[in-house]
């Protein structure tokens, strides 16, 4: 089964077979947690049966699916790099079993085989470099975008009676049927007959519904863009945490090349002094 794995298709059969011998077998039943993000990660798994998504909670609080791994693929390896925490959440899609293979695994075979090293590390990058390129390609959802999915028809209706409530059209079109309005009950026009004298009583009345049904599509309209600027709150927040996590990278990457500067002229320093 090892053999059919991408990540050790190029291992000969000896260098499997002392792989396999130190490898474990787990099970999970379907939607069961094989680990969560956080989690001390220091093995990974390959598929024998079944299915596991990898997925990961965004800081934003959506969900993303990243993949998932059926029968002869694998998952978790970026642990074989350095051992640390998993970076994602893996759940059992359905009843699955796994060859559980460990960091101490991995040693014994680079130990026995020293040349599968490179085979396998070569293997973890084109991984690696496919995942990032996947990142790099995805589009994310903007927030008016997101807010539009999920409008109805009303709140589609409100937006468009509250933009136009607020043009110069709607002031031009309400001067012009009051002006008529009030002329023609005024008697101005000879060969129309009023319908409503003044005071205007049945105008009051079309007027205050008006603004009645206007004012709540109105409020209708302000609490939805209140809604996509929480949204864009959220992923601007998002932003700034992604970006101070990049400023704290290169901090750390500068103060990295600052101390093996510093060693690389200390050392050279040491070398150019006369000896006594």
């Amino acid at each position: 089964m090892l053999g059919t794995v991408p990540l050790f298709a190029t291992l000969d059969a000896a260098e499997r077979a002392v792989l396999a011998s130190q490898a474990e077998e787990r099970a999970w039943a379907a939607q069961t947690r094989v680990f969560s993000r956080g989690d001390p990660g220091d093995c990974f798994y390959v598929v024998s049966q079944g299915k596991v998504e990898i997925s990961l909670e965004a800081t934003t609080g959506e969900r993303r699916v990243l993949g998932t791994a059926g029968p002869g693929e694998f998952f978790g390896e970026l642990s074989l790099l350095d051992g640390g925490a998993r970076s994602a959440d893996a759940t059992a899609l359905e009843d699955t079993r796994a060859v559980e293979i460990d960091r101490a695994d991995l040693a014994h075979l680079f130990q026995v085989h020293p040349g599968a090293a490179l085979d396998v590390l070569s293997v973890t990058g084109r991984r690696l470099r496919d995942t990032n390129r996947a990142l790099l390609s995805s589009v994310g959802t903007s927030p008016n975008q997101e807010v539009e999915e999920r409008s109805t028809a009303v709140q589609r209706s409100a937006d468009a009676l509250a933009a136009f409530s607020g043009s110069v059209a709607f002031l031009v079109l309400h001067a012009f049927a009051f002006a008529l309005w009030v002329a023609w009950n005024l008697g101005a026009i000879a060969f129309l007959r009023p319908f409503d004298p003044f005071p205007f009583g049945l105008l009051t009345l079309v007027t205050s519904l008006e603004a009645i049904f206007l004012s709540c599509f109105v409020l209708i309209s302000q609490e939805r863009q209140a809604s996509k600027d929480r949204i864009r709150s959220d992923v601007e927040y998002a932003a700034t945490i992604k970006a101070g996590l990049e400023v704290t990278q290169l901090h750390t990457k500068l103060d990295r090349l600052y101390e093996q500067a510093l060693a690389k002229l200390s050392l050279l320093e040491h070398q150019g002094r006369p000896h006594p």
